[in-house]
């Protein structure tokens, strides 16, 4: 007895079968921690990537684009446990202002780590899970306002520059649906931005930029109806007549059509103290090296329309001056010449020194002219700092002189074009 009582054989049996549920709990709460960690990491991965996305798109469908991001990080939302939630805040960590933050949530079974008494965060049906959640923020950059904006619907580059042109445009972001090149001036843009490549134009220069739809072709549904019912072709210079002939001062409200080309024979002022809409109807405006200007107080909308007959031009042409200030409401506010985005033949413009000089006060809408400018082009002399002009495409030559702005338009009655889809910055 007392010999097998001194017998020590076989108690570390004892001992390791006893330690070997903890050891195995053990080993189990270290790999289940591990891969959680591991999870967790993928996890704020696929956050992270999926808020840029939320912040960069910064439209009506940012929670759309989160989830497809997350989901290409192998996290679909509604997926065996996964949850993706994106939202919109005023405010969140590390963000003051145009906040984005996307969470995603993922139950993981629990294995090894059960056998020392984990429960885990939770239950589903009958397994017990562990609720493994990453969340991160981002700031969108916000919409950006375009004084330049080329629509590039031809396919051609839609901004460039050559030379060294006189153009200012401080404060301005200039905008390309297409590519944009500058050679030797990089316009003193604020911000130059390009669907395609930007290649110097503009202080601050990006491409990839998401392409901008056109704001203003809804317009067109307010141009006064046609009522020419003369002999076609429409009057056509030189001969045409005595209505179509400007000069002195006129007074006008509303919608008024004029068929054929308008010359001026002398210095004109338009007086239109309740805004007026002169349209030009299959037609163009002779400036004839005078000037056109709207009366202190009075706000004008020259709207060129028609068909798209060859032998109808309808753009401005001519030397001497257009000063122009927009209406401040209604239909037509803060438009100062549109071109009906209907017209695709014969509406090209060149201006080349004064032919004509532009002062103009509001907004300049081409949708499908091809513009140079070799000349001056500023405010009008009674109207607010806000020049937008929106083309097909816009070239600027060595001796253009441009000074455009948007810093007055809200008051000057325009809604600018807005843009930007710059890629969000991850804050937290």
């Amino acid at each position: 007895m007392r010999g097998f009582l001194a017998d020590q054989s076989g108690a570390t049996v004892v001992a390791v079968a006893l330690l070997i549920p903890v050891l195995i709990g053990a080993m189990g709460i270290a790999t289940e921690i591990g891969y959680w960690q591991l999870h967790q990491r993928a996890m704020h991965n696929a956050a992270d990537a999926a808020v840029i996305a939320a912040a960069t798109n910064a439209g009506s469908n940012y929670a759309n684009e989160a989830k497809a991001v997350a989901a290409q990080y192998g996290f679909p939302d509604g997926t065996g446990n996964i949850t993706v939630t994106a939202s919109n805040p005023s405010t969140a960590s590390g963000c003051a202002a145009n906040c984005y933050v996307v969470q995603i949530t993922d139950n993981v079974s629990l294995f090894l780590s059960a056998v020392v008494g984990y429960r885990g965060t939770g239950g589903v049906g009958n397994h017990r899970v562990n609720a493994i959640t990453a969340s991160a923020v981002a700031a969108s950059p916000g919409a950006y306002s375009y004084c330049v904006l080329a629509l590039g619907g031809s396919g051609k580059q839609g901004i460039t520059s050559n030379g060294a042109p006189k153009a200012d445009l401080q404060g301005c972001t200039v905008m390309s649906n297409t590519g944009a090149t500058c050679n030797g001036h990089n316009l003193n843009a604020s911000i130059g931005d390009a669907h395609g490549t930007n290649k110097g134009c503009g202080i601050t220069q990006n491409s990839n930029v998401p392409a901008v739809s056109d704001p203003y072709s809804g317009r067109a549904a307010s141009i006064p109806s046609n009522n020419c019912v003369g002999p076609i072709p429409y009057p056509q210079e030189p001969v045409l007549p005595l209505r179509n002939l400007w000069i002195g001062t006129y007074t006008y409200s509303g919608g008024n059509v004029f068929c054929g080309d308008v010359k001026l024979t002398g210095n004109t002022t338009i007086s239109a103290p309740s805004g007026a809409v002169l349209v030009i109807e299959n037609g163009q405006l002779d400036t004839n090296g005078y000037t056109l200007q709207t009366a202190n107080g009075s706000g004008l909308t020259v709207v060129f329309s028609g068909s798209n007959n060859a032998i109808y031009q309808h753009t401005p042409s001519g030397g001497g001056t257009l000063d122009i200030t927009a209406p401040t409401s209604g239909a037509w506010s803060g438009v100062a010449i549109y071109q009906d985005p209907s017209l695709t033949t014969n509406v090209d413009i060149s201006l080349s020194g004064n032919s004509p000089t532009w002062n103009i006060s509001g907004l300049v809408y081409l949708p499908h002219s091809s513009v140079t400018m070799s000349g001056a082009v500023g405010k009008s002399s009674q109207g607010a700092n806000c020049l937008v002009l929106v083309a097909d495409n816009i070239t600027i030559n060595g001796t253009g002189s441009i000074f455009a702005n948007d810093t007055q338009c809200p008051s000057a009655g325009l809604t600018t074009p807005q843009g930007g889809g710059h890629r969000g910055t991850l804050v937290n």
